[in-house]
C-alpha cells in the first residue's frame, strides 16, 4: 500500500530508477531537484535529502527564488513512486506559474490514482498549516493532471501565458 514519507536516502537506488524512467533531463515536479544537485553519488543524494528537509523549517532561510516547502515522497515499501511538495506561500513566479503544490508520479506507477490520493493528502496538510486556499497549475494538454486537480475540488481561474509557457491555474478552497 502506498504512503507519503519524508524523503530518505534509503530509497536512493529506486529514486535513480525513477529518474531513468523519466529521462535525466525531464522535470520531476514536486521533487525539489535543482540543476546543481548531485543525486548520483550516495553522499550527494544524502545532502540533497537533508536540504529538502530543511526547506520545511520556517526558522531557516531558503535560497533566493525558493520558498519554504514540505516535501513528501510517494513510496510503496522500498519503491519510490513519485513526489509531492507543498509550498508554504507564493512568490511572484509561483503565483503566476507554479502554484502551492507540485507533484509527479514515475511512468511505471501511473494510472493507479496515486496523484489524486497524494494531492488529497497534501491538501489536508495545507489545512493544518492554516492555509485557506491553494493554487495549482498544469500544462493545458496535461489531461491526467487536469483530472487530478478537478477531482480534488480545483476551480479553473484562467489559462495564461507564463515564463514557462501556457498554464491552467486552479484554486482549491480548503
Amino acid at each position: 500500500m502506498p504512503e507519503l514519507i519524508a524523503p530518505t536516502s534509503r530509497l536512493h537506488g529506486s529514486w535513480l530508477g525513477a529518474q531513468e524512467e523519466w529521462g535525466v533531463d525531464a522535470p520531476m515536479d514536486g521533487a525539489g531537484l535543482g540543476s546543481e544537485d548531485d543525486v548520483d553519488s550516495p553522499e550527494g543524494f544524502a545532502a540533497w535529502v537533508e536540504r529538502l528537509h530543511g526547506y520545511g523549517d520556517r526558522r531557516l532561510p531558503v535560497e533566493h527564488g525558493r520558498v519554504h516547502a514540505t516535501y513528501w515522497w510517494i513510496a510503496e515499501g522500498d519503491t519510490y513512486l513519485g513526489a509531492i511538495d507543498l509550498r508554504h506561500y507564493l512568490n511572484g513566479f509561483l503565483l503566476d506559474a507554479g502554484g502551492h503544490i507540485g507533484y509527479s508520479v514515475r511512468p511505471s506507477a501511473r494510472r493507479r490514482g496515486l496523484a489524486t490520493w497524494a494531492l488529497a493528502a497534501a491538501l489536508y496538510e495545507a489545512r493544518l498549516l492554516g492555509m485557506d486556499r491553494v493554487l495549482l497549475t498544469c500544462d493545458p494538454g496535461n489531461e491526467p493532471s487536469i483530472r487530478t486537480i478537478e477531482r480534488n475540488g480545483g476551480v479553473l481561474e484562467d489559462v495564461r501565458e507564463t515564463l514557462i509557457g501556457p498554464k491552467r491555474r486552479y484554486w482549491i478552497d480548503l
